[in-house]
């Protein structure tokens, strides 16, 4: 085992290569990543589901009870619903975004797609993003799935992250930079 065994991302990454496994077995990749993109959407609507699934005071058959309604609510069926009742049965729902996540990545690698994050100061429009993602699929040598979001800390400019490379061209980097070089001048 290696040292993140117990990590989130650790733990994570086995639900989600299970998931992965039975998911491609069973032929139902796509249906699985819809059903996880509903989930994925519903934690980014509403705050009170993150923190249900954070919990610590929730007992596992009330978290299970909880997780199997919301999941027949939104149509979501098997294999995920077996998977989040096994996570809430071991008290694991606090990683289910980093199982969205890394399952996404799984199926992104089985599709031959390079995943890339791009984070901007302000929203990009359709013609950035289109060029954006063309020039790095070229970079990339591969097709991508470009994630974007805004973050206002920025000033200006981007930050790219593709797969470990991150090329940071933000406003804010450069007074980073400038302040740093400043201090070791005076």
């Amino acid at each position: 085992m290696s040292d993140n065994s117990g990590s989130a991302a650790g733990i994570a990454g086995r639900y989600a290569s299970a998931l992965f496994e039975i998911a491609e077995e069973s032929g139902a990749l796509e249906a699985v990543e819809g059903h996880l993109g509903a989930l994925k959407g519903a934690m980014a609507e509403s705050a009170d589901f993150v923190a249900f699934l954070k919990s610590p005071v929730i007992s596992r058959e009330e978290q299970g009870a909880a997780m199997a309604a919301i999941a027949a609510k939104m149509g979501i069926g098997a294999p995920v619903t077996s998977v989040l009742g096994l996570m809430a049965a071991k008290r694991r729902l606090f990683c289910l975004p980093e199982m969205i996540e890394a399952f996404a990545a799984m199926l992104a690698a089985k599709r031959g797609i390079v995943s890339a994050e791009v984070v901007s100061a302000a929203p990009l429009s359709d013609a950035q993003r289109a060029g954006l993602e063309a020039a790095i699929k070229a970079w990339a040598g591969a097709d991508i799935a470009l994630d974007s979001r805004v973050d206002a800390a920025l000033i200006g400019g981007l930050v790219v992250k593709v797969g470990s490379k991150m090329i940071d061209a933000s406003v804010r980097a450069k007074l980073d930079s400038l302040k740093t070089a400043m201090k070791e001048v005076g």
